[in-house]
């Protein structure tokens, strides 16, 4: 569980309740006919921009900021540690002795796997890495449709909050003679944006950094792969390749020496 996620939703909540229920009460902050037009505007807008595919992909998005473990968490010095190992084998059995180990999932990043087996097969260190970095193309492209869904979130809801306070004073004018009328319908205009600036401030718009801050991660990770397995493919060795590797990592998670 991503604890850091969680406590800033339920802090933000925390704070709007606390902001909005202070001298008022909450019930002058509840628009059914605001919350559809903000919401349901967003979520059909939503529709019609992406593909059935990466709509139907949001849940998975969800769990994969609030739980990443559950999608293998990428870590870099557990990606460091295990081509260390892989090229230790190598170099003291050669990479087609270690070849069934690759193959029987010892290491679960595929996108390893495809690279070490290619090595195995004698495959040119450049004809590696361009396979490896074209699946790692299609992979950043991927994350960059999930990253849009919920920026585009935060765009929309803005808009439909803009367009129901349109709405509410438009009829807020056209009840100009009825002081209820008028009063009502600039209640409903205003909880439109507020309803809109919820949703991109407190929503989208940090779920979408949070879901690129794993993107990051994982990228950083397949970038590990990819030189590994060149330096592997190229003979060097376990410690060469260590510290090549481990200048890819920001120097407060680096190990001594």
């Amino acid at each position: 569980m991503d604890i850091m996620s969680l406590i800033g939703l339920i802090a933000a909540a925390g704070l709007m309740l606390y902001g909005i229920s202070d001298g008022g009460s909450v019930s002058n902050f509840i628009s059914p006919a605001g919350a559809a037009v903000t919401a349901g505007g967003t979520l059909a807008a939503l529709t019609v921009t992406f593909s059935p595919k990466v709509f139907a992909s949001a849940p998975k998005l969800l769990l994969k900021i609030f739980l990443p473990r559950i999608f293998n968490y990428y870590n870099p010095l557990k990606y460091i540690a295990d081509i260390e190992e892989i090229a230790d084998g190598a170099k003291r059995r050669g990479i087609v002795e270690i070849e069934k180990e690759i193959s029987e999932n010892k290491y679960k990043d595929a996108l390893m796997k495809k690279g070490l087996l290619l090595a195995a097969d004698y495959e040119e260190p450049e004809y590696i890495r361009e396979v490896m970095e074209t699946d790692l193309d299609y992979m950043i492209e991927r994350h960059k449709a999930g990253i849009r869904f919920f920026e585009k979130g935060a765009l929309y809801a803005t808009g439909f909050g803009m367009l129901g306070t349109l709405s509410g004073l438009i009829n807020m004018l056209a009840a100009a003679d009825e002081p209820s009328g008028i009063t009502k319908n600039m209640a409903a205009a205003l909880l439109t944006t507020f309803y809109g600036l919820i949703l991109a401030n407190a929503v989208f718009l940090p779920l979408a950094n949070k879901l690129q801050k794993r993107s990051d991660d994982e990228v950083l990770c397949k970038q590990l792969a990819i030189e590994g397995v060149i330096s592997i493919a190229n003979g060097e060795t376990p410690r060469q390749i260590q510290k090549k590797l481990a200048s890819y990592v920001p120097p407060a998670m680096r190990k001594p020496g």
